[in-house]
């Protein structure tokens, strides 16, 4: 275990050889899915609130498919977050999990609530955090800015990433040395870069496909399951990336899931204010 309280496991989810950090033991269980940006991982991404949560559930976060982590870079994924969401099913069931509750921040947010729809018996309940991709297949607009240029524009450079994880995080003080160097170890292991690559394939391929993005049209789909399933959204004043118009327009197409804002915090709620986050998220998840 390390001095944070977090342990590194491993797990084969099937026939993927999977990461994921560990927090916590007892109370209720928790999976903690990260973002999507090169490099983002369990760790890295829910780092500072899973050792907070960890204190009355036990928190899972598992490293996706698409080149995250330390998860198998060779790991299939023709149909993007599908097959993203189907790697969630593949790891709940390899640690028998029967009924538990989803965190999921931004792209990690979509693969949650996407296995909540697909499963629904066994989420207890969802809490999304800034998730423009949700927003997206809610048919919410928002024009491109200079955070999302920077998470599509990293090269593989440690300046890349640090750019990357300013457009993310609004306290500067949480993007440590330690923080950009484990990202960037992450993308750039081998075979992590083309995983990324062609998980960005996947995600155009059912954009484009006129059967396969029918998955992703959500207007009707996510108020029927905010209905059926307790549901928390979090979003930061701040947020560079996920606007806090577009966080306005989801809340508004939502009405039966309860809304919070979180001031003065980035697209990474949980990393810019873990403490307001971990308080907001126990009293969802006990209440």
């Amino acid at each position: 275990m390390s001095d944070t309280g977090i342990r590194s496991r491993w797990v084969l989810a099937n026939g993927v050889r999977t990461h994921y950090s560990e927090a916590g033991d007892d109370g209720k269980t928790l999976v903690a899915l990260h973002g999507g940006g090169a490099g983002s991982s369990g760790a890295s991404g829910m780092g500072l609130v899973l050792p907070l949560l960890g204190r009355d559930f036990r928190v899972l976060a598992p490293d996706s498919i698409g080149g995250f982590g330390l998860t198998d870079p060779s790991a299939p994924t023709p149909y993007g977050l599908i097959s993203r969401t189907a790697h969630t099913a593949d790891f709940v069931d390899a640690l028998c999990l029967d009924k538990f509750s989803l965190l999921g921040n931004s792209q990690g947010a979509w693969s949650g609530a996407y296995y909540a729809m697909l499963h629904p018996d066994r989420v207890e309940k969802l809490i999304i955090v800034s998730s423009l991709t949700i927003a997206t297949s809610m048919g919410i607009k928002q024009e491109p800015n200079e955070a999302m240029r920077a998470l599509m524009g990293y090269d593989g450079t440690r300046d890349a990433m640090k750019r990357l994880l300013e457009a993310l995080i609004i306290d500067k003080s949480r993007i440590t040395d330690k923080l950009i160097d484990d990202r960037q170890q992450a993308a750039t292991r081998p075979g992590a870069f083309e995983a990324f690559r062609r998980m960005a394939e996947g995600i155009e391929l059912v954009r484009s496909d006129p059967v396969l993005r029918l998955q992703t049209q959500w207007q009707e789909a996510l108020p029927a399951l905010t209905r059926r399933i307790p549901t928390l959204i979090l979003w930061g004043t701040a947020d560079t990336f996920a606007l806090p118009a577009t966080g306005r327009a989801l809340a508004e197409m939502l009405p039966d899931a309860r809304f919070e804002w979180v001031e003065g915090a980035g697209h990474q709620v949980q990393t810019d204010a873990p403490d307001r986050t971990a308080a907001i998220i126990r009293e969802f998840l006990n209440g």
